[in-house]
This record gives C-alpha cells, sequence and structure tokens, in this order.
C-alpha cells in the first residue's frame, strides 16, 4: 500500500483543486457565478456546491465519519440536481462557508485514517462498493480536477478570464490581438478538416 508521502502528495492534488473551484468565482457578479452556461445548466456556484456534497460524503458517510451538521443542499428526491446549483435563497457565502467546512472535515478523515482503510460507498456497484481511502482520494482528485476543468471553461465564457490558479496561469502571455489570431488559426484549421 502507498506510503505516507503518497497520502501527502494526493492531499496536496485535492487541496490545489478544490482551490481553484472557489477562485474561479473571485470577482464575478451574483448572476455570473449561478448562470447557467450549458445545456444541462452547468455554472460556477453549482460546481462548487457539487464538490462540497461530494467531500462531505466521500469523506464523511463512506468511513463512518459523518460531516458533522445536516446537509440539505444534498440532492433530494424533489430534485435530483439540486447539488449543482444554488438556489435563489443560498447565499454564495452560505454555499462557499460549507464547501470549506466540508472540506475541513474531508482533511481531517484523511488526517486520522490510513491509506488503507476502507470505506461503503452505498452509491457504487457491489464489486467496488468497498474502497480505501486510497482509493477514495483519487477518486475525488479525478472528479474535483474534471470540475476544475468545467469551471475553467465557464469562467473563460463569462468573461474571458482563464488560467491554472491565481498566480500561475499555464497559458502562453500574449495579448487579445495574438489570441484572436490563433483562435481564428484553430477555425480555420477545423474548417479545412472538415471539407
Amino acid at each position: 500500500m502507498p506510503d505516507d508521502a503518497s497520502k501527502q502528495t494526493l492531499h496536496r492534488y485535492l487541496r490545489t483543486a478544490r482551490d481553484v473551484l472557489t477562485w474561479k468565482l473571485d470577482g464575478l457578479g451574483e448572476y455570473d457565478v449561478r448562470r447557467p452556461m450549458t445545456p444541462t445548466a452547468t455554472n460556477l456556484l453549482g460546481l462548487v456546491k457539487h464538490a462540497g456534497v461530494g467531500a462531505a460524503a466521500y469523506f464523511g458517510e463512506v468511513f463512518d465519519r459523518p460531516f458533522p451538521e445536516p446537509v440539505p443542499w444534498f440532492t433530494d428526491s424533489d430534485d435530483p440536481a439540486g447539488d449543482m446549483y444554488a438556489t435563489a435563497e443560498e447565499t454564495r457565502e452560505e454555499v462557499v462557508d460549507r464547501y470549506r467546512r466540508a472540506w475541513v472535515h474531508a482533511d481531517a478523515t484523511i488526517e486520522a485514517l490510513p491509506l488503507d482503510a476502507t470505506g461503503t460507498v452505498p452509491w457504487w456497484p457491489e464489486e467496488r462498493r468497498h474502497p480505501t481511502l486510497h482509493t477514495v482520494m483519487l477518486h475525488m482528485v479525478a472528479e474535483l480536477n474534471r470540475h476544475a476543468g468545467h469551471a475553467d471553461i465557464l469562467r473563460e465564457l463569462i468573461d474571458g478570464a482563464a488560467g491554472l490558479r491565481a498566480e500561475v496561469s499555464n497559458l502562453p502571455d500574449e495579448d487579445a490581438q495574438w489570441w484572436a489570431a490563433y483562435r481564428q488559426r484553430v477555425e480555420d484549421a477545423a474548417r479545412r478538416a472538415a471539407g
């Protein structure tokens, strides 16, 4: 089984991805953090809410360390996608604060348990229902990075802001004119390839 260094590495990747989700909200108004940007209504604040639900479930319920407060923001039968958006009554601050509290709880679970600790994920198929903490951490690294990618694209569509994190864009440092020309080159290549 992986050692403490592996656990620290996985935990670092979890922290980085979860911080990206909240960073993508910075500087946007209420409408922009909530507005549906895809046909399935994917939105920035909803991604934060969903990831908070995931943290509370995977690092709480799964390892019999329940999140210490009610999770009214969890999907219910009346709204099967209720964890993917913030209602008008939920403030951004409430959603982000719950998200952060869920991750504090997740951090405590990660610190308390060895990587080979086994949990139960009732919503997974029987053959995979009893993963280790190591497996759950890997699952959540993948899940968070998937949603961080969604957030990257949504934010770019909203106001053009793009980048890996506040201090590192991970993009060529070029001006708007260069990016417009680059986009046109990509568009031209796509059209030529399509015939």
